[in-house]
């Protein structure tokens, strides 16, 4: 009996340390910085402790029939339906269905007093090209460069099949069709360097379909969109 509680207790916690390590990462929803990915791992966990609890609920009245045989007996059946079935879900999964939709609003790129700056990233098999309308048009490829605490609205599209635009740790992910163009905006909260991916299935190269994301300072942003567009990695 021992050596079984040994063995549960070491796969609990080698269970543990993967979902801790899996919080972490240049891919990590969990790990955000910026607004919208905050607001994103946010609902996540709101939504992580509200499943949680209703679990716990129903598990508890689970263990109360089976340690308690006669428990329950005097609720008729159409009770313990409605008030099991109906109530004590909508109890818990109301409150996260407000939450959502409210989060997801703020996460829209509604026009606001001044329009952000605008960058198109056009998709293809299997390479991302970034285009810059406020530098001239200025492009670069695989590397996409962001202004540090500035929000932007990136205009992605694509050349041939469906991708998706995705940058984990900045924001959510925006779906890249052919003939249409969708908005997702973006903001970093700290410079740095950050990896983004295509999050759809789009052929044999799919998962080869990333890019790096570099956030510089604002006064520093043009001279690095110089610089980066002599780099070979943008280029490629």
């Amino acid at each position: 009996m021992s050596g079984h509680r040994s063995g549960l207790r070491a796969a609990l916690q080698a269970a543990s340390l993967a979902m801790l390590c899996g919080c972490s990462g240049p891919l990590s929803t969990l790990d955000p910085s910026g607004p919208a990915a905050a607001s994103i791992a946010t609902m996540w966990w709101v939504m992580l402790i509200g499943s949680a609890l209703l679990f716990l609920l129903v598990v508890g009245i689970f263990i109360l029939v089976i340690r308690r045989p006669g428990w329950g007996s005097s609720v008729s059946p159409t009770r313990w339906i409605v008030l099991g079935g109906l109530v004590l879900p909508a109890l818990v999964l109301l409150p996260l269905l407000a939450y959502g939709l409210v989060t997801g609003e703020r996460l829209l790129p509604l026009p606001g007093s001044a329009p952000p700056q605008r960058i198109e990233a056009i998709a293809s098999q299997w390479t991302w090209t970034f285009r810059y309308p406020a530098h001239g048009g200025a492009e670069t490829r695989n590397v996409l460069l962001l202004p540090v605490g500035q929000p932007v609205d990136m205009v992605v599209t694509s050349k041939d099949v469906i991708h998706a635009f995705w940058v984990p740790r900045l924001a959510g992910k925006v779906d890249a069709v052919p003939g249409r163009v969708n908005r997702l905006r973006i903001q970093a909260d700290q410079p740095g360097r950050f990896e983004g991916t295509c999050d759809e299935f789009c052929g044999t190269g799919h998962t080869g379909m990333r890019f790096a994301v570099i956030v510089h300072r604002p006064e520093d942003f043009s001279a690095a969109l110089t610089q980066a567009l002599s780099a070979p990695e943008a280029k490629k």
